[in-house]
């Protein structure tokens, strides 16, 4: 089938199979790695990516659903050779060890700072559940998120 996507603004358009899943149209079609395969099951998130706005889960979602649909992958969190301030914060806080889960993170992360500018740590804790690190323990996760939010709101004002 026929397959046409915009993935970080770019124009994508590819024929494969109706089985075939979102994540691997993604990594293995259009050679775009950072989002990682982990569970295949969504218990994981480290498949997590932007569709329309919102975090999804592309281990179980075939590429046929995306048709038309604009996706985001962590690549497309820098924007002009610029980190993203939660790249910047998984960075400057520790937010990260082996870095699988980080791509699910940061795009889940992203997904939720988009609509609450001022999280408390719950509320990142909640929103995060459904990433699954085996490395930090999420604190330096948690803190990673709230530096970003803080530098996103200084940005705003």
């Amino acid at each position: 089938m026929q397959v046409q996507v915009s993935i970080n603004g770019e124009k994508h358009q590819a024929d494969v199979e109706p089985r075939l899943l979102l994540v691997h149209l993604i990594r293995d079609v259009l050679r775009l790695t950072g989002t990682h395969i982990g569970c295949d099951t969504t218990h994981c998130g480290a498949c997590t990516v932007l569709l329309d706005g919102r975090a999804v889960k592309s281990c179980t979602m075939f590429a046929v659903q995306a048709r038309g649909k604009e996706i985001m992958t962590v690549e497309g969190l820098e924007q002009n050779g610029q980190l993203h301030p939660l790249q910047e914060g998984f960075m400057a806080e520790h937010g990260l060890q082996c870095g699988y889960c980080t791509p699910g993170m940061l795009m889940t992360s992203y997904a939720f700072l988009g609509k609450h500018k001022a999280p408390s740590d719950d509320d990142i804790r909640r929103a995060i559940s459904g990433n699954l690190c085996r490395c930090t323990g999420y604190v330096n996760i948690v803190k990673a998120v709230q530096h970003a939010a803080a530098k996103m709101r200084s940005r705003a004002s």
